[in-house]
């Protein structure tokens, strides 16, 4: 009993002492830790706003295809009634309205909250073409019945937004390059930081290592201490990335569903695709402080 209890009680005690070892160094070097956490918290937080940008960015063009349709503008001569039996038989259409010219007015007359601007544009001086929106199965398939579509005797133009589709997709794919080289180019500073800390602590505690050498103590013995505290700062730099993130993220969103631009913007609020964000911050930003630890000791200790 005494020989299994007695590895048992030495490794809780070097356990004990090697965290105990983690603390002292961190508030030897106190300010030092703390630029260190703020800085792995500011990286992690601008990578955990891009990802939660990046979702929400997705989501929106996913509801935006959603609700494309395309306009068929027609020529003042067409024959209304031919295009819409073709669109019947056409595969991928799920609906479609007729929408005259004299509806396009009074329709464009009340997006503009002023009807009376328009005065004087009935009849004859109706700038406005008949069109059909038709409203599709499948986003993917916009594109190829637009091009049938417009082909149609009578069509003039078969319209469904692509300039702004593509324009959409231009910022999303920029906006996901500017974070994630802002994010990994902070989190490279962090880590930076949490080696030099270290090489500080190892520089002070160099006689302390040479004897515990001398007495056969491991490798690992020696180095679990500084791996302790890089993973301290990495865990409290995280812990203040995700409560902040979180909290300012809730209050958007938040706004966002009380304002009527969540008609427009529908923030990602599903605990499925937030979680996996959030927890994925809180394993990152630790390893980046063990990581960098191991780092450090392993270039200067030579071990």
């Amino acid at each position: 009993m005494m020989s299994s209890g007695g590895p048992i009680v030495m490794n809780i005690n070097s356990l004990r002492y090697c965290f105990r070892q983690s603390l002292v160094s961190i508030t030897r070097n106190f300010w030092l830790a703390v630029v260190t956490s703020v800085m792995i918290a500011v990286s992690l937080a601008i990578l955990g706003g891009f990802l939660l940008l990046a979702v929400n960015v997705s989501q929106s063009i996913r509801i935006i295809e959603s609700n494309v349709e395309i306009s068929a503008f027609l020529y003042d001569d067409a024959d209304v009634d031919e295009i819409k039996a073709k669109l019947d038989n056409l595969q991928g259409v799920h609906s479609h309205s007729f929408v005259s010219k004299e509806q396009g007015i009074i329709d464009f007359g009340k997006a503009m909250g002023d009807s009376v601007l328009l005065s004087g544009l009935e009849g004859e001086r109706n700038p406005l073409p008949n069109l059909i929106r038709i409203r599709v199965s499948q986003p993917e398939a916009v594109p190829a019945l637009a091009r049938e579509i417009q082909g149609y005797p009578g069509v003039e133009l078969a319209d469904y937004g692509e300039e702004l589709i593509g324009w959409l997709m231009k910022v999303a794919r920029w906006l996901n390059v500017f974070f994630l080289g802002a994010s990994v180019s902070l989190a490279l500073g962090a880590v930076f930081l949490i080696i030099t800390i270290i090489r500080l602590s190892v520089m002070g505690r160099q006689e302390e290592i040479g004897i515990m050498k001398y007495l056969g103590a491991s490798n690992w013995f020696i180095r679990l201490p500084f791996l302790l505290e890089g993973t301290l700062m990495g865990w409290f730099g995280t812990v203040i990335a995700t409560l902040s993130l979180g909290l300012i993220y809730y209050r958007i969103t938040a706004s966002l569903q009380r304002d009527s631009l969540a008609f427009f913007l529908q923030p990602v609020t599903g605990l499925d695709k937030l979680v996996p964000i959030f927890a994925g911050l809180l394993i990152v930003g630790t390893l980046m402080g063990c990581i960098g630890s191991g780092l450090s000791i392993r270039k200067y200790l030579r071990v």
